[in-house]
């Protein structure tokens, strides 16, 4: 408490002592600045001044100088901080210089004494300029040896790229926002009309191509990227010559802030991986499929994840009958109703919970609510994860589809579109090779349907459920069955649940390793609104039976990813964060395929979106399998990788860790199960 009183004493008599000072300037500035009007007056020669007016100036000055600096006691003028001084102090000061002048020329003329007009003038003059300058240059030069200090500690040199119409107004903003410690020291344009010009004081010094050399030059530690209306080729060109540097990279994130005249600081975002892909994003026309979702009751199963809650956004945007959210896991599926309830008031909205693989309760749902359009998001996806609980894809992700397939047809749906990975194709892992039965069930679906023999598709059941499941429809309404059944296939989704990326972000903020399996590995990549556009395309281009396919430009090196992100984190790859290999995983591959070898390619409405043929394989073999397959898989067998690579010709099955031997009572449990 003593030292704190202390303190507080020490910091009160400084106060006073900076007071004190600026009183005494100010007593010596009020003299000099009449002295000198008078010593002007005079040709500044002071032996001309007649003793008469120094007579009178002695007289009065002091007297004066006194009231001007109890009135700036008065109104705070030495209580100020002049660090910070701005209008307010200004105001005050000028208030006090300029009355202390008045009293001055007021007091001689009481006091009987006469002065050159000009003494009146320059007097006054001086005394409020000798009083208010020296302030506010103390203040200006603490502005700028806090902008040199900021710019020395945080770094903010800035290189803009783009000297448009978005490039001008951000280096406005930039200049004008205190907030901002950055400081533009060059521009880079490809324009060579503005090549060795300045804007705004800052020097246009080149095109892409001397991106490198300046940024060395001027020590560059931030790239601002101002080209909006950039194709997606000339972005990735210009950011892979930036990834390069070890500078922190933002960018604009569209056109329409430039439309609006809004460019500002504040709208630039840092530059995304997706933004080093090479390719457009996917254009399509959705008003077909929103003029088909528009008054219909659409269901979407796993709507909880990433895919499924993204359709659910944009099905719930255009004004669905009813939105039915069907999920397992209740915290993503509570997420996402709390958000639409939010977003869409009026939207007739149903969240249920419960499995794809439970039979009641798929065919409850399907006969209460009657669903018109179904997207089958519902699955396990993680490789690892299935590799080592095998049976559990197949309950989920193949029975599932199934039973939900199922459901559908035989309660009037129009439409069931399944969500396929580009893992189904020649699969060395369950997911995938669970991926590819799911779509050859969809494929027999519409082959039976086509042959108007949809009554001989089984329906699978455990034990116990065939009083529960009777088919709704008599075997002749069976014949007139539409339901148009139809596969999307495309690669890994960039900021999925579970995707690499929010993986590798979280290792860059916690210092690193990054763990990248192999350094050849390759994946395809595509945004989350591409696919979602991508499966509700699907439901309008759905003839029966096809595999939609987008085509996703090049593939991308994962440990190229890993790298661009490290570099656009602002660290080193290799120096400031470590990238370890940690070897394939049980049932990864090198890289994935989009279709099958012996599957063609036709094109559809949209350029970007193919149909891939069915590959022909024996229906009615395939669906005699399934029955047993399921039980193996309910029964937790441990040859069920053997019975899968039994029905997908193209499932070659990798090594995989032993799995425990299952309790011979535990299988006469589940033979009565009710699923």
């Amino acid at each position: 408490m003593d030292k704190q009183k202390t303190g507080k004493r020490i910091r009160s008599r400084k106060w006073l002592v900076n007071a004190l000072l600026l009183v005494l300037y100010d007593l010596i500035a009020i003299h000099a600045a009449f002295f000198l009007a008078l010593w002007i007056r005079f040709d500044c020669r002071y032996l001309s001044i007649p003793a008469m007016y120094l007579q009178h100036y002695l007289g009065s000055v002091s007297i004066s100088a006194v009231v001007t600096v109890a009135l700036g006691w008065m109104i705070h003028v030495y209580r100020s901080v002049w660090r910070y001084a701005s209008y307010s102090e200004l105001v005050r000061t000028l208030f006090a210089a300029v009355l202390g002048a008045v009293v001055h020329c007021v007091l001689v003329t009481v006091l009987g004494g006469r002065m050159p007009q000009s003494y009146y003038l320059w007097g006054s003059i001086l005394q409020v300029l000798l009083m208010v300058i020296p302030r506010f240059s103390l203040r200006l030069l603490m502005f700028f040896a806090d902008r040199l200090e900021r710019d020395r500690e945080l770094g903010g040199r800035v290189m803009l790229i783009g000297a448009g119409s978005a490039g001008q107004m951000l280096l406005r903003d930039i200049n004008r926002t205190r907030k901002i410690h950055d400081k533009v020291v060059c521009i880079i344009d490809d324009d060579p009309k503005k090549w060795y010009r300045y804007i705004e004081g800052v020097p246009v010094v080149g095109g892409r191509d001397e991106i490198l050399l300046y940024t060395e030059k001027y020590k560059v530690n931030k790239i601002y990227l101002a080209i909006p209306s950039a194709s997606a080729a000339d972005r990735r060109e210009i950011l892979d010559i930036c990834d390069k540097t070890s500078c922190e990279l933002k960018q604009l994130p569209g056109l329409f802030q430039l439309v609006l005249g809004q460019v500002t600081v504040s709208d630039m975002k840092d530059v995304s991986v997706e933004d080093l892909l090479g390719r457009e994003p996917i254009r399509t026309d959705m008003e077909e499929v929103y003029d088909f979702i528009n008054g219909k009751v659409v269901l979407v199963t796993g709507g909880g994840g990433s895919i499924g809650s993204e359709l659910c956004r944009q099905i719930a945007a255009h004004a669905p009958r009813q939105l039915i959210i069907f999920d397992v896991y209740e915290n993503n599926a509570y997420d996402i109703q709390l958000e639409l309830k939010e977003r869409y008031p009026d939207l007739d909205l149903v969240t249920l919970i419960g499995s794809v693989w439970d039979s009641r309760r798929m065919f409850q749902v399907f006969e209460y609510y009657r669903p018109q359009i179904v997207y089958h998001a519902a699955a396990h996806k993680h490789v690892p994860l299935m590799e080592d609980s095998p049976n559990e894809a197949i309950k989920n992700n193949a029975i599932g589809t199934y039973k939900t397939a199922y459901a559908a047809m035989v309660h009037g749906c129009e439409r069931f579109v399944l969500i396929s990975t580009d893992k189904a194709v020649n699969p060395t892992n369950i997911m995938g090779a669970s991926k590819r039965l799911c779509e050859m069930i969809i494929q027999s679906f519409d082959a039976k349907i086509r042959a108007g023999r949809a009554a001989e598709i089984p329906q699978l059941f455990t034990h116990g459920m065939v009083k529960a499941n009777r088919s709704p429809i008599s075997p002749e309404e069976f014949r007139r069955v539409k339901t148009q059944f139809v596969a999307v296939r495309f690669g890994n989704v960039l900021g999925s649940n579970g995707s690499v990326i929010p993986i590798f972000k979280r290792q860059i903020q916690a210092g690193g390793p990054v763990t990248v399996t192999h350094p050849d590995i390759i994946r395809y990549f595509m945004t989350i609104p591409e696919a979602v556009s991508l499966v509700m395309l699907a439901g309008t281009y759905a003839q029966g039976g096809e595999i939609l396919v987008l085509d996703m430009g090049s593939p991308v090196k994962i440990d190229t990813l890993a790298r661009n992100l490290i570099r656009l984190s602002g660290f080193r790859p290799d120096v400031d964060i470590k990238i370890e290999y940690t070897g394939l995983r049980p049932g990864e591959k090198l890289y994935e395929e989009k279709l099958m070898a012996e599957e063609g390619l036709r094109k559809t409405q949209n350029d970007l979106i193919h149909v891939g043929c069915p590959i022909p394989f024996d229906t009615e073999h395939f669906l005699a399998q399934l029955e047993d397959l399921m039980n193996a898989a309910y029964q937790n067998r441990r040859d069920i990788r053997a019975r899968v690579a039994e029905m997908v010709s193209t499932y070659h099955p990798a090594r995989s860790k032993a799995e425990p031997e299952i309790d011979s009572r535990y299988l006469e449990l589940v033979s009565g199960g009710d699923q």
